[in-house]
Protein backbone atom coordinates (compact mmCIF):
# COMPACT_ATOMS: atom_id res chain seq x y z
CA UNK A 1 0.00 0.00 0.00
CA UNK A 2 2.55 2.71 0.94
CA UNK A 3 4.53 1.72 -2.31
CA UNK A 4 1.57 2.29 -4.43
CA UNK A 5 0.92 5.71 -2.37
CA UNK A 6 4.76 6.68 -3.52
CA UNK A 7 4.25 5.89 -6.78
CA UNK A 8 0.82 8.08 -6.76
CA UNK A 9 2.89 10.76 -5.37
CA UNK A 10 5.46 10.54 -8.06
CA UNK A 11 3.00 10.34 -10.71
CA UNK A 12 1.57 13.63 -9.55
CA UNK A 13 4.60 15.17 -9.05
CA UNK A 14 5.51 14.74 -12.45
CA UNK A 15 2.26 15.95 -13.80
CA UNK A 16 2.37 19.17 -11.49
CA UNK A 17 5.83 19.92 -13.43
CA UNK A 18 4.91 19.11 -16.84
CA UNK A 19 1.67 21.35 -16.24
CA UNK A 20 4.08 24.28 -14.81
CA UNK A 21 6.56 23.41 -17.77
CA UNK A 22 3.74 23.58 -20.35
CA UNK A 23 1.41 26.60 -19.17
CA UNK A 24 3.87 29.38 -20.68
CA UNK A 25 3.32 27.46 -24.52
CA UNK A 26 -0.28 26.59 -23.83
CA UNK A 27 -0.65 30.54 -23.19
CA UNK A 28 1.69 31.61 -25.52
CA UNK A 29 -0.83 29.58 -28.32
CA UNK A 30 -4.01 30.89 -26.84
CA UNK A 31 -3.09 34.85 -26.39
CA UNK A 32 -2.12 34.24 -30.64
CA UNK A 33 -6.19 34.12 -31.24
CA UNK A 34 -6.80 37.06 -28.91
CA UNK A 35 -7.61 40.30 -30.16
CA UNK A 36 -5.29 43.05 -30.12
CA UNK A 37 -5.27 44.34 -26.83
CA UNK A 38 -6.75 41.15 -25.19
CA UNK A 39 -3.63 40.38 -23.00
CA UNK A 40 -3.76 44.15 -21.80
CA UNK A 41 -6.46 43.64 -19.75
CA UNK A 42 -6.75 42.77 -15.72
CA UNK A 43 -7.15 39.84 -14.86
CA UNK A 44 -4.80 38.67 -17.94
CA UNK A 45 -7.57 35.93 -20.07
CA UNK A 46 -6.46 32.56 -19.96
CA UNK A 47 -8.35 31.88 -23.25
CA UNK A 48 -9.85 34.20 -25.89
CA UNK A 49 -13.51 34.66 -25.56
CA UNK A 50 -13.51 35.16 -29.73
CA UNK A 51 -10.86 33.52 -31.33
CA UNK A 52 -9.38 35.28 -34.00
CA UNK A 53 -6.79 34.46 -36.76
CA UNK A 54 -6.13 38.20 -37.61
CA UNK A 55 -2.15 38.22 -36.48
CA UNK A 56 -1.23 35.08 -38.46
CA UNK A 57 -3.06 37.05 -41.37
CA UNK A 58 -0.69 39.92 -40.50
CA UNK A 59 2.59 37.76 -39.91
CA UNK A 60 2.32 36.15 -43.63
CA UNK A 61 0.80 39.11 -45.57
CA UNK A 62 1.52 42.20 -44.75
CA UNK A 63 4.65 41.38 -42.70
CA UNK A 64 5.42 38.82 -45.34
CA UNK A 65 7.15 36.40 -42.20
CA UNK A 66 6.36 33.24 -44.79
CA UNK A 67 9.66 34.42 -46.61
CA UNK A 68 11.59 34.06 -43.24
CA UNK A 69 10.32 30.90 -42.57
CA UNK A 70 11.80 29.66 -45.70
CA UNK A 71 15.16 31.28 -45.36
CA UNK A 72 15.12 29.35 -41.68
CA UNK A 73 13.77 26.01 -43.33
CA UNK A 74 16.52 26.29 -46.12
CA UNK A 75 19.55 26.70 -44.03
CA UNK A 76 18.84 24.53 -41.39
CA UNK A 77 18.02 21.42 -43.67
CA UNK A 78 21.03 22.28 -46.22
CA UNK A 79 23.45 22.65 -42.64
CA UNK A 80 21.69 18.87 -40.98
CA UNK A 81 22.39 17.29 -43.85
CA UNK A 82 25.71 18.55 -44.94
CA UNK A 83 26.58 18.40 -41.27
CA UNK A 84 25.60 15.06 -41.11
CA UNK A 85 28.04 13.89 -43.64
CA UNK A 86 31.26 15.81 -42.81
CA UNK A 87 30.70 14.49 -39.14
CA UNK A 88 29.94 11.07 -39.55
CA UNK A 89 33.51 10.66 -42.10
CA UNK A 90 34.93 12.48 -39.33
CA UNK A 91 33.86 10.33 -36.67
CA UNK A 92 34.36 7.85 -38.44
CA UNK A 93 37.52 7.84 -39.48
CA UNK A 94 39.07 8.77 -35.82
CA UNK A 95 37.26 5.73 -34.82
CA UNK A 96 38.47 3.08 -37.37
CA UNK A 97 40.99 4.22 -39.56
CA UNK A 98 44.35 4.77 -38.72
CA UNK A 99 46.81 7.55 -39.32
CA UNK A 100 49.53 9.44 -37.16
CA UNK A 101 48.17 11.15 -34.38
CA UNK A 102 44.82 10.55 -34.46
CA UNK A 103 44.54 10.64 -30.84
CA UNK A 104 46.08 13.84 -30.53
CA UNK A 105 43.97 15.40 -32.75
CA UNK A 106 40.73 14.01 -31.56
CA UNK A 107 41.63 14.84 -27.81
CA UNK A 108 42.93 18.64 -29.39
CA UNK A 109 38.91 18.93 -30.74
CA UNK A 110 37.23 17.50 -27.52
CA UNK A 111 39.23 19.90 -25.98
CA UNK A 112 37.83 22.26 -27.89
CA UNK A 113 34.26 21.40 -26.53
CA UNK A 114 34.83 23.83 -23.12
CA UNK A 115 35.40 26.80 -25.16
CA UNK A 116 32.25 29.45 -25.75
CA UNK A 117 31.07 29.17 -28.82
CA UNK A 118 30.79 33.33 -28.83
CA UNK A 119 34.49 33.36 -28.33
CA UNK A 120 35.39 32.32 -31.80
CA UNK A 121 32.42 34.20 -33.52
CA UNK A 122 34.66 36.95 -33.73
CA UNK A 123 37.68 35.08 -35.95
CA UNK A 124 34.67 33.39 -37.71
CA UNK A 125 33.11 36.16 -38.87
CA UNK A 126 36.76 37.68 -40.30
CA UNK A 127 36.77 34.56 -42.16
CA UNK A 128 33.31 34.15 -43.63
CA UNK A 129 33.90 37.85 -44.41
CA UNK A 130 37.41 37.42 -46.35
CA UNK A 131 35.49 34.50 -48.08
CA UNK A 132 32.96 37.15 -49.20
CA UNK A 133 30.20 35.46 -47.82
CA UNK A 134 28.68 38.29 -45.18
CA UNK A 135 24.82 38.18 -45.83
CA UNK A 136 24.34 35.18 -47.59
CA UNK A 137 22.95 31.98 -46.54
CA UNK A 138 26.34 30.41 -46.83
CA UNK A 139 27.76 32.70 -44.65
CA UNK A 140 24.67 31.52 -41.83
CA UNK A 141 25.32 27.50 -42.84
CA UNK A 142 29.22 27.38 -42.52
CA UNK A 143 29.44 27.66 -38.64
CA UNK A 144 27.37 24.83 -38.35
CA UNK A 145 28.43 22.52 -41.01
CA UNK A 146 30.35 20.64 -38.91
CA UNK A 147 30.65 20.69 -35.13
CA UNK A 148 33.20 19.06 -32.57
CA UNK A 149 30.26 17.39 -30.55
CA UNK A 150 29.42 15.75 -33.65
CA UNK A 151 32.18 14.36 -34.44
CA UNK A 152 32.78 13.25 -30.84
CA UNK A 153 29.07 11.54 -30.98
CA UNK A 154 29.40 10.02 -34.50
CA UNK A 155 33.22 8.73 -32.80
CA UNK A 156 32.02 6.90 -29.88
CA UNK A 157 29.10 4.99 -31.76
CA UNK A 158 31.21 4.12 -34.76
CA UNK A 159 34.08 2.72 -32.27
CA UNK A 160 31.72 -0.40 -31.14
CA UNK A 161 31.00 -1.22 -35.33
CA UNK A 162 33.35 -5.02 -35.31
CA UNK A 163 36.52 -4.67 -37.27
CA UNK A 164 36.30 -7.82 -38.50
CA UNK A 165 33.19 -6.41 -40.87
CA UNK A 166 35.18 -3.81 -41.99
CA UNK A 167 38.23 -5.96 -42.65
CA UNK A 168 36.31 -8.47 -44.19
CA UNK A 169 34.89 -5.83 -46.83
CA UNK A 170 38.01 -4.69 -47.51
CA UNK A 171 39.27 -8.13 -48.31
CA UNK A 172 36.66 -8.23 -50.73
CA UNK A 173 38.31 -5.53 -52.48
CA UNK A 174 35.24 -2.47 -51.38
CA UNK A 175 37.22 0.85 -51.12
CA UNK A 176 36.75 2.74 -47.69
CA UNK A 177 34.22 4.94 -49.16
CA UNK A 178 32.33 2.20 -50.02
CA UNK A 179 32.80 0.58 -46.61
CA UNK A 180 31.17 3.81 -45.38
CA UNK A 181 28.20 4.31 -47.52
CA UNK A 182 27.39 0.43 -47.70
CA UNK A 183 28.17 -0.23 -44.02
CA UNK A 184 28.86 1.60 -42.04
CA UNK A 185 25.83 4.57 -42.68
CA UNK A 186 23.26 1.95 -42.28
CA UNK A 187 24.63 1.63 -38.73
CA UNK A 188 24.84 4.52 -37.77
CA UNK A 189 21.68 5.49 -38.71
CA UNK A 190 20.18 6.00 -35.01
CA UNK A 191 22.75 8.01 -34.31
CA UNK A 192 22.29 9.96 -37.16
CA UNK A 193 19.00 10.74 -36.52
CA UNK A 194 19.91 11.79 -33.01
CA UNK A 195 22.28 14.48 -34.25
CA UNK A 196 20.18 15.81 -36.84
CA UNK A 197 17.96 16.53 -35.01
CA UNK A 198 20.24 18.21 -32.60
CA UNK A 199 21.78 19.88 -35.44
CA UNK A 200 18.37 20.87 -37.32
CA UNK A 201 16.71 22.54 -33.63
CA UNK A 202 19.98 24.36 -32.93
CA UNK A 203 20.27 25.89 -36.50
CA UNK A 204 16.30 26.59 -36.77
CA UNK A 205 16.63 28.82 -33.07
CA UNK A 206 20.18 30.16 -33.52
CA UNK A 207 19.77 33.63 -33.01
CA UNK A 208 23.09 35.27 -32.51
CA UNK A 209 25.15 34.41 -35.61
CA UNK A 210 22.51 34.94 -38.37
CA UNK A 211 22.26 38.14 -36.32
CA UNK A 212 25.85 39.24 -36.92
CA UNK A 213 25.95 37.57 -40.49
CA UNK A 214 22.47 38.68 -41.66
CA UNK A 215 21.92 42.59 -42.54
CA UNK A 216 19.48 42.21 -45.38
CA UNK A 217 15.84 41.96 -44.08
CA UNK A 218 15.07 39.49 -46.87
CA UNK A 219 17.15 37.19 -45.97
CA UNK A 220 16.90 37.41 -42.16
CA UNK A 221 16.21 34.02 -40.08
CA UNK A 222 13.07 33.18 -38.59
CA UNK A 223 13.99 34.45 -34.98
CA UNK A 224 15.32 37.76 -35.92
CA UNK A 225 12.63 38.28 -37.96
CA UNK A 226 11.06 38.13 -35.09
CA UNK A 227 13.54 40.30 -32.71
CA UNK A 228 12.88 42.81 -35.14
CA UNK A 229 9.28 42.32 -34.96
CA UNK A 230 9.20 42.84 -31.64
CA UNK A 231 11.00 46.33 -31.83
CA UNK A 232 8.63 47.69 -34.42
CA UNK A 233 4.96 46.08 -32.70
CA UNK A 234 6.35 45.89 -29.33
CA UNK A 235 2.99 46.83 -27.83
CA UNK A 236 1.29 44.17 -29.84
CA UNK A 237 1.46 41.27 -27.23
CA UNK A 238 -0.83 39.02 -29.34
CA UNK A 239 1.61 39.69 -32.60
CA UNK A 240 4.19 38.62 -31.00
CA UNK A 241 2.75 35.38 -29.62
CA UNK A 242 1.77 34.30 -33.18
CA UNK A 243 5.10 35.04 -34.26
CA UNK A 244 6.09 32.40 -31.78
CA UNK A 245 3.58 30.33 -32.38
CA UNK A 246 5.05 29.84 -35.81
CA UNK A 247 8.92 29.70 -34.91
CA UNK A 248 8.05 27.02 -32.43
CA UNK A 249 5.67 24.88 -34.07
CA UNK A 250 7.50 23.76 -36.45
CA UNK A 251 10.70 22.28 -34.58
CA UNK A 252 8.27 20.86 -32.04
CA UNK A 253 6.42 18.78 -34.54
CA UNK A 254 9.92 17.44 -35.90
CA UNK A 255 10.67 16.65 -32.43
CA UNK A 256 7.87 14.76 -31.69
CA UNK A 257 7.74 12.59 -35.19
CA UNK A 258 11.82 11.99 -34.39
CA UNK A 259 11.23 10.90 -30.54
CA UNK A 260 11.76 7.37 -30.78
CA UNK A 261 14.55 7.17 -32.89
CA UNK A 262 16.21 10.90 -31.23
CA UNK A 263 15.95 8.96 -27.52
CA UNK A 264 17.32 5.16 -28.63
CA UNK A 265 20.04 7.00 -30.76
CA UNK A 266 20.65 9.25 -27.51
CA UNK A 267 20.48 5.54 -24.87
CA UNK A 268 22.75 3.12 -27.34
CA UNK A 269 25.28 6.49 -27.51
CA UNK A 270 25.39 6.09 -24.21
CA UNK A 271 25.98 2.41 -23.64
CA UNK A 272 28.39 2.15 -26.46
CA UNK A 273 30.21 5.33 -25.55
Amino acid sequence: MRKVARGLALHAALCAVAILTLAPMLWMVSASFMPAGATSTLPTPLLPRVPTFEHYLVLFTRLNLLRNFGNSLLIATVTTLVSLFINALAGYAFAKLRFGGRDRVFNLLVAGLVVPAQVGMLPLFLMVRGMGLINTPWGVMISGLASIFGIFLIRQFASSIPDDLLDAARVDGASEFLIFRRIVLPLLRPILVTLAAFSFLGTWNDFLWPLIVLSDQAKFTLPVALANLSGEHVQDTELMMAGAVVTVIPVLILFLALQRSYIRGVMMGSVKG
